[in-house]
């Protein structure tokens, strides 16, 4: 009896420090786990290197440019949503995968960066321009899109500005759409005529979860700026804006 009951104890504690080494591999996992969630959430910033170029500081002239062409020759842009987090430069290369997990440094990043498809021309003179990025939850990078699907902010969000090397753009935005990622009309953005432009605007506005009247037309650049959705595994959130050229000043291109 009394050897069974040393067993019996025995297996006990082994079983109490299996269950001990279970639960720290437990608490290590998790605590990894929020690591890593924080260091993606906090790579998918700005950083102040960066921030000290945006082209917003500076006047028309290109002069942030040189210093963010300087840390990546591929930044053709940088994008402002007034009124949210999306604020970030924009890269250009010859495909569409580099940037999706890249940052701006070249560095591997769960995040990526946003980007200019690849066929569009980079200094955003074609009809359709589209631009990718990641949907984060932390609302860094695309995160924020999907609040456009919601009227009130929509309403409250109607204006950006698209900074370029060699001046600005206004964006006026105006149509928030869901759908998936192999709709030919909003996925295919080369240079179109003025036939094609209207015939995507028609589409935009017979697809659009919201819409506002600002009188665009096939005359117009548009940009388009996409992120996955939550609704489906090829489900995008894209929303749309009017690009006008703001012409240059002796004064800083940020509208008041």
């Amino acid at each position: 009896m009394e050897r069974a009951a040393k067993l019996a104890r025995g297996a006990h504690r082994l079983l109490d420090l299996a269950l001990g080494v279970v639960l720290g591999l437990v608490f290590l996992f998790g605590a990894y786990a929020l690591l890593d969630t924080w260091r993606i959430y906090r790579e998918a910033g700005v950083d102040e290197a960066l921030l000290q170029y945006k082209p917003a500081a500076h006047k028309a002239d290109g002069a942030g440019f040189a210093g963010l062409q300087a840390v990546n020759p591929e930044v053709c842009a940088w994008l402002t949503v007034d009124g949210t987090h999306i604020d970030y430069p924009l890269l250009h290369t010859s495909d569409n995968t580099k940037y999706v997990n890249t940052d701006v440094y070249g560095e591997f990043s769960l995040s990526g960066s946003l980007f200019v498809d690849y066929r569009n021309a980079a200094d955003f003179t074609d009809r359709y321009t589209l631009v990718y990025g990641h949907h984060m939850d932390a609302a860094t990078m695309f995160g924020e899109l999907a609040y456009f699907l919601q009227p009130d902010y929509f309403d409250a969000h109607p204006t950006g500005t698209l900074y370029l090397p060699d001046g600005a753009c206004a964006i006026e935005l105006f149509a928030c759409v869901q759908t998936d990622a192999f709709d030919p009309q909003i996925f295919y953005p080369p240079t179109r005529t003025e036939e094609e432009t209207a015939a995507l605007l028609a589409h935009i506005r017979e697809n659009a979860v919201q819409y506002r009247d600002i009188g665009v037309t096939g005359r117009d650049r548009l940009i388009g700026l996409s992120t996955c959705s939550d609704a489906a595994t090829d489900a995008r959130t894209v929303v749309f804006g009017r690009l006008v050229t703001v012409e240059p000043t002796e004064g800083d291109v940020t509208r008041s």
